[in-house]
């Protein structure tokens, strides 16, 4: 009980930029996996966007949202590997 009154003590003597200041980094880190999707998996990105507000709640769902995010240019990148390589075996 004792810490949650230090917290709220702490959060008491905060002024108001430092308060929008940690609003916005916690809005960034939350909406990261949206910022990295439009630069490396752009044709899943709206839907990364929508995925990442549930998604905030959780750690596990968060880096999931973060791994689908990265992984967009991988298979653009090793698909047409796949596909001579499937031809090949033909």
């Amino acid at each position: 009980m004792e810490l949650i009154n230090n917290y709220f003590t702490a959060l008491q003597t905060l002024n108001s930029l430092q308060i929008m200041l940690i609003v916005a980094a916690v809005l960034i880190v939350w909406f990261l996996p949206a910022m990295i999707a439009a630069v490396l998996n752009p044709a899943h990105a709206k839907y990364i966007v929508v995925a990442c507000v549930p998604a905030g709640f959780s750690l596990i769902a968060w880096s999931g949202l973060m791994i689908w995010a990265c992984t967009g240019k991988v298979f653009e990148k090793y698909k047409d590997k796949v596909a001579k390589d499937q031809q090949a075996s033909i």
